[in-house]
């Protein structure tokens, strides 16, 4: 049906409750209290707290925004100063006081409570609207959006299974800290008005709703709130922010992060001081984190990616001991290697190609040191460590399933995305009709499926754009590399000739991880754009489209140089005087240590490498920023107080000086990146989960720092775990088993190495000759000399029999492995249920308690029913008798 006027039901219900002689918001004369300057005066103790001037009513929400002083304005009329400005800028400012003007008179329709302070200087002014929802706004809000509240307190139970196991063995637990103010597990029901009087401490207004549900509800109204015409978009503060009418939006943080000198007792900690003291310092680097404090002042959706993060980092420790023990181990076999032995003692004996039509020849015992290099990485233990952490992805997502099903349970949000998730307010505002929920029976916006669907089919022609575009960037890469590469060995130098490979791999690498990071910036600005315009209802769909559509590209932009070294790099190099071109430049071979230590370069380049770009981003640009924010914001007030005594900023001031919380979407993309990083190439890079390991152990206290100490507080957002971030690491999970299957049978030298075992020498005398052919006749008559080139084939250029024996030994052990390994996989999603038991036990004992009382309840109902028609009876047999 044709979309409807929204929220009719609630400014009816304000009316009402205007007409009953409670106090009326909204009129802007008597509630709009407007402070013109933050001075020393109005620094009284209750600018300390979040609440008003008044003392008692509380700070939900804290518009921002930024005009001309008085003094200025009045010079304008005259002065130079209002030529240079513009007929533009004007106009501009106009409208935005306009729609500034038409939304806060809609948001005092409502009923919103507010009260203004201004802070100014010579030039500009800083006005902070400080807004409050009354107990009615709160109610009619907590049930539209289904917030739960509780029921009835419980024991907080949460353990962490190494703390059981500990505590088994009589143990001391290092990890365990007791941190104060412990929240309390609930159980909870969605929110009815005309249930109130069930509810925990329905008694006191005040507290009832806790500081993240009045976010909520604010962050609601304003996502809603129409200033001008809906058809044209014009509805909530997120465009008026983009638009520049505000310059920020944000509820307040409950205090300040620091503890003061004299210190505090523990338990009379704020929640923010809680979560600094015992979660983001650096000393905690080796603690549990306080998870259910987490998701008390952040929420479900933030808590989550701690919980997982975490997870992860622990489940990383024995992957990177196995993987250390790995890498420690090829230093050992690197220097009793008798292949390696072989070149460095060969001298002038085995005498090499050129690399080029103007390459000279070089010597295979240049390469002594790159070819030992590569043996650090190419050996017996790397087939183990491949399944190893084949086994350890599959069996770290499956216990992470049965930890996101406890948390999702003790924080009762296991239906949230199926019965509980409301539409987003930018798609409520949007959408052109409405239309009844199949599963809720609740008239909700509904925008057509083949709408939808045509926008979705456009979006994706621009993402097939996008990755051409970084296909386009790969093939530049590879002929840089070519390029470089025979540069460098014509320059006749031995010492360069044979470190050729290795210098264009180096610097490709250095390059490509430029054109990354770049590509990157551009394209999720605009998948963003895309997401935002295919209308997907309710918020979890709209970052599951979003997620995908960033993933597909970042996969491409990150992992395509890898995958073109390790399967396609040096497989179609032809043989002398047949040599493969692309764009007629000769197609580039493996290094002189093979293709696979390339790989392991390629890895550190692009892994470790980004690990430290985004590491100092995270942690130098946010301070930057915060301090040129702080800059900006106090030289407001500053330059009137100079003489004065300096004075702590109010809260909303000190709030408006953090940065602007960006959300989790770049964190999960790095660590979903890493993780794919840690098992898709293993096989080249055995180090990689102990870098993993490092950087997330940082990366921790990293983000904590962010969002407790230099972000504003972001509205707490509910969610039921991780959302489409889980079945993308199944997918990397499964692509790692293939990948590191054609990483061992084609970019490794071990089944060569092994056939020649079996067929030749158990000892591998004589393995480099093997594995070189002699160039043809028709190169040897042309240049009257003969070399080698490293190939299985005969001398007029064919492949061997020994290649194609090769080939079938490879395409034998992919299936063998592949058939393996998805087997053992398989039987462990058997052999571990996503839900612990005592979890599936509570649920039952949940469902069973909640039938037991609906039962009671229509049973009382019936006695009540049967009392009435009994009285109605009697009433007329008395009626009766007495006529």
């Amino acid at each position: 049906m044709p979309r409807k006027k929204i929220k009719d039901d609630h400014t009816h219900l304000i009316s009402e409750d205007q007409d009953a002689g409670e106090t009326s918001y909204g009129s802007l004369h008597r509630d709009f209290v407007e402070i013109s300057e933050v001075s020393n005066s109005s620094q009284g103790e209750q600018d300390t707290a979040n609440v008003f001037s008044n003392g008692h009513t509380r700070i939900d929400f804290v518009l921002v925004w930024e005009t001309a002083c008085r003094a200025q304005e009045g010079q304008g009329d005259e002065g130079s100063d209002s030529e240079s400005r513009g007929t533009w800028w004007k106009t501009h400012a106009v409208l935005h006081k306009f729609w500034r003007k038409k939304f806060l008179n809609k948001l005092q329709a409502i009923g919103i409570r507010m009260e203004k302070h201004v802070a100014e200087d010579k030039k500009k002014a800083v006005h902070y609207l400080l807004l409050s929802a009354p107990w009615s706004v709160l109610c009619y809000y907590a049930e539209d959006l289904s917030l739960r509240l509780p029921l009835q307190a419980l024991a907080n139970q949460s353990s962490n299974w190494s703390a059981r196991m500990l505590r088994r063995l009589g143990m001391p637990n290092l990890l365990a800290e007791e941190v104060p103010n412990l929240p309390l597990d609930h159980y909870t029901c969605q929110f009815k008005v005309n249930k109130l009087q069930w509810f925990l401490g329905n008694k006191k207004q005040d507290s009832f709703f806790s500081s993240t549900q009045r976010h909520q509800i604010l962050r609601e109204i304003l996502a809603t709130t129409p200033y001008g015409n809906i058809e044209e978009g014009q509805v909530g503060v997120d465009r008026l922010l983009n638009e520049g009418v505000f310059t920020a939006a944000f509820p307040l943080h409950d205090g300040p992060y620091k503890v003061p000198p004299e210190g505090l007792d523990a338990n009379t900690l704020n929640q923010r001081q809680i979560l600094f003291q015992y979660w983001a310092c650096w000393r905690n680097w080796n603690k549990y984190q306080p998870l259910d404090h987490i998701r008390q002042y952040f929420g479900e959706k933030i808590a989550f990616y701690f919980a997982w993060l975490g997870f992860y980092t622990a489940w990383l420790l024995p992957a990177a001991v196995v993987g250390t023990l790995v890498f420690i181990m090829g230093v050992f076999m690197m220097f009793g290697d008798v292949p390696s032995q072989e070149i460095c003692e060969s001298e002038d004996q085995f005498q090499m190609c050129p690399l080029c039509k103007k390459c000279p020849y070089w010597l295979l015992s240049s390469i002594c040191s790159m070819f030992m290099a590569g043996r650090l990485f190419d050996h017996g233990g790397t087939i183990f460590f491949s399944i190893f952490m084949t086994l350890w992805a599959v069996t770290f997502l499956e216990y992470w399933k049965r930890m996101n099903a406890t948390l999702a349970h003790r924080w009762d949000c296991s239906d949230f995305e199926d019965i509980e998730e409301r539409p987003r307010p930018e798609f409520v505002a949007m959408a052109p009709m409405t239309m009844r929920n199949p599963i809720t029976g609740v008239e909700e916006p509904y925008f057509p499926k083949r709408n939808q669907i045509h926008r979705i089919l456009a979006g994706s022609m621009v993402i097939i754009m996008m990755i051409s575009v970084v296909v386009m960037f790969l093939i530049s890469i590879i002929l840089y590399r070519a390029i470089v590469s025979l540069l460098v060995a014509s320059s006749r130098d031995f010492r360069f000739v044979a470190s050729a490979s290795r210098i264009a791999s180096l610097t490709g690498s250095v390059v490509n991880l430029i054109f990354i990071l770049m590509l990157s910036k551009i394209y999720i600005a605009l998948a963003h754009f895309l997401t935002k315009w295919e209308m997907h209802r309710t918020q979890s769909k709209f970052e599951d489209a979003f997620t995908f559509k960033v993933f597909i590209f970042q996969f491409v932009n990150f992992y395509s140089s890898p995958i073109y070294i390790a399967f396609f790099k040096g497989r179609f190099v032809g043989y002398p005087g047949h040599y493969g071109t692309l764009f007629s430049v000769r197609n580039e071979e493996c290094g002189p240590g093979g293709c696979l230590i390339e790989l392991a370069q390629e890895l550190l380049v692009i892994m470790v490498g980004k690990q430290m770009i985004n590491n100092m981003q995270e942690i130098v640009l946010p301070k930057l920023k915060g301090w040129w924010q702080k800059y900006n914001l106090r030289s407001k007030t500053t330059s009137n107080e100079a003489s004065s005594a300096p004075v702590p900023p109010v809260p909303w001031q000190s709030n408006c000086e953090l940065l602007v919380p960006e959300g989790l979407f770049d964190e999960y993309l790095e660590m979903v990146l890493q993780f794919g990083f840690v098992t898709i190439f293993v096989a080249a890079f055995p180090l990689a989960p102990l870098f993993a390991l490092l950087n997330n152990w940082a990366e921790i206290r990293v983000d904590a720092q962010k969002f407790v100490c230099e972000y504003q507080r972001p509205v707490a957002e509910r969610a039921q775990g991780i959302g489409i971030w889980f079945y993308i690491l199944e997918v990397i999970t499964n692509l790692a088993v293939i990948s590191n299957a054609f990483l061992i049978a084609f970019t490794s030298d071990f089944l060569p190495r092994l056939y020649y075992q079996y067929t030749h020498a158990s000892n591998l005398r004589g393995y480099v000759n093997f594995t070189l052919a002699y160039a043809p006749d028709t190169f040897v008559s042309q240049y009257n000399i003969t070399c080698r080139y490293r190939a299985f084939r005969e001398v007029t250029g064919q492949y061997s029999l020994i290649h194609w024996n090769l080939l079938a030994i490879r395409l034998g052990f992919i299936i063998v492995f592949e058939h393996v390994v998805f087997f053992i996989t398989r039987l462990i999603e058997l052999m571990v249920p996503d839900l612990p038991e005592s979890v599936e036990i509570k649920v039952k004992r949940e469902r069973y308690l909640a039938k037991q009382a609906l039962a009671e309840n229509q049973v009382l109902l019936e006695a009540k029913g049967g009392l009435s028609k009994a009285r109605t009876r009697a009433a007329a047999n008395k009626d009766w008798e007495a006529a």
